[in-house]
């Protein structure tokens, strides 16, 4: 069967592709297989048949035998909320490096392109080595992440709005305030007197799933949600804005207007999800492209594939980092850069992949 070449006029496919829903079951089943191993992998293993059988106790109110109190406690209270997040953390920063792609036109954009990323890495490293917000506890580093983030973001709409928020304005504007923000956290780094703060801000600002409690996820899964659903509702718009503003303007989408809400939800997207796990890389940049090889440039089914692929992906990263160097852990951003680099160089070497699609 032949495969879709790029979009109509009318902002639809040329051709439609049978495989999203048969692709999206496969997806969700495979979800599913990987909480599971997910929650079973790391330092201490737990069969699968425990894990499941915990889980059911836990979810119907069951009673746990006090030999099982331990295996109960890294299922439920530790393992379970960490790769519920890292889910919920890949499926986001899957969903907003597509609407990103679509909304700078360009296909090196990611998530940390806006300078939200550097943002909150300013936030989240003046935690670690100042004690910022200490009065908060463990909810002071993401406390603070959170609102670095929306500081950058209101300064980068600031800066890029005169004139009108065009792509080249926000991508230009996003990459020199990131390369500002980078430089006040390595400051606060280097400045540290302590150590051990330094290596744990470093840590973070790799991306990482280590301090996650169920605190953690009701947050930042209500706004992967929302705003994944905002996204899907924009696909058709998307469509256009992605082959230009004169042909969107032609097709009756009011550019201006849409960019500016489209930078509003992927820069509060990004803000939470860095605040709970850092600055993950290439998960924003890497999945669009391998889910538009698939399904095509279509954003209905970019959008429907790519929360799906990205959770199942950053659980299994997850899962690795745990067990490489175990009993230590890597931070997340070692191995999707390990697993983007190649991959990504190997999709442009590709003679007839183009932004879009195949």
């Amino acid at each position: 069967m032949r495969r879709s070449t790029g979009l109509r006029a009318d902002g639809h496919p040329s051709e439609r592709r049978p495989v999203t829903k048969r692709l999206c079951a496969g997806l969700i089943a495979l979800l599913a297989l990987s909480i599971v191993c997910g929650v079973a992998l790391g330092p201490v293993s737990i069969p699968f048949g425990d894990v499941l059988r915990l889980l059911k106790e836990a979810a119907v109110g069951g009673v746990i035998a006090p030999e099982e109190a331990g295996p109960y406690r890294i299922v439920w209270d530790i393992r379970l909320p960490r790769v519920l997040l890292a889910a919920v953390v890949g499926a986001g920063l899957a969903v907003v490096g597509v609407a990103i792609q679509a909304m700078v036109r360009n296909a090196l954009a990611d998530p940390y392109v806006l300078g939200i990323s550097s943002g909150a890495s300013v936030g989240a490293t003046a935690v670690a080595t100042l004690g910022l917000f200490a009065s908060l506890g463990i909810y002071a580093l993401s406390t603070a992440a959170f609102l670095s983030a929306l500081a950058a973001m209101t300064l980068v709409y600031l800066a890029a709005r005169r004139g009108g928020l065009t792509p080249l304005r926000l991508v230009l504007t996003g990459t020199a305030m990131a390369y500002g923000f980078s430089a006040v956290s390595t400051l606060l780094i280097f400045q540290s007197p302590r150590g051990e703060a330094a290596q744990a801000a470093i840590f973070w600002l790799l991306g990482s799933l280590g301090g996650v409690t169920w605190g953690s996820l009701p947050v930042a899964a209500v706004t992967v949600v929302a705003g994944t659903v905002y996204l899907q509702t924009r696909a058709k718009q998307l469509n256009a804005l992605s082959m230009g503003d004169e042909t969107a303007t032609t097709l009756g989408v009011d550019v201006a207007g849409l960019r500016k809400v489209l930078f509003v939800v992927t820069a509060a997207m990004t803000g939470v999800l860095v605040a709970v796990s850092g600055a993950v890389g290439f998960v924003g940049l890497m999945l669009p492209h391998l889910v538009r090889l698939v399904v095509g440039a279509d954003h209905r089914r970019v959008l429907a594939v790519a929360p799906l692929a990205g959770a199942c992906f950053l659980i299994w990263v997850d899962v690795a980092a745990r067990l490489l160097a175990a009993p230590e852990e890597l931070p997340l951003g070692v191995i999707t850069a390990a697993l983007g680099v190649p991959c990504f160089v190997f999709l442009m070497r590709g003679r007839g992949y183009v932004f879009g699609g195949k």
